[in-house]
């Protein structure tokens, strides 16, 4: 299936600032609803009470043999019109 991406920022920030960002995010999902905007776009999202939650930590190497690059993504996942049923891996644990 296609992907249409309806929103994408990325830039370097300070952590303190990522997190505030984050905390945003997570206040408004509790609410329901979050809007993103940045550079004259915006897109709003209500997931369902019940998404898909995933996170993903991942290491990936260069063919070059430069330094390899870390990231973690949290993505919240459902279809359109539905509310999702939130299967289950197992419980989650951040520290």
């Amino acid at each position: 299936m296609p992907e249409e991406v309806l929103f994408k920022f990325e830039r370097s920030m300070e952590r303190p600032e990522i997190a505030d960002y984050l905390r945003s995010v997570a206040d408004s999902i509790d609410d329901g609803e979050f809007t993103l905007e940045a550079g004259g776009e915006s897109v709003s999202m209500a997931p369902p009470m019940r998404p898909t939650f995933e996170i993903k930590a991942e290491r990936e190497t260069s063919s070059s043999g430069g330094p390899a690059e870390l990231s973690v993504e949290f993505e919240l996942e459902w279809n359109e019109g539905e509310d999702g049923d939130g299967s289950s891996g197992g419980d989650l644990r951040i520290e």
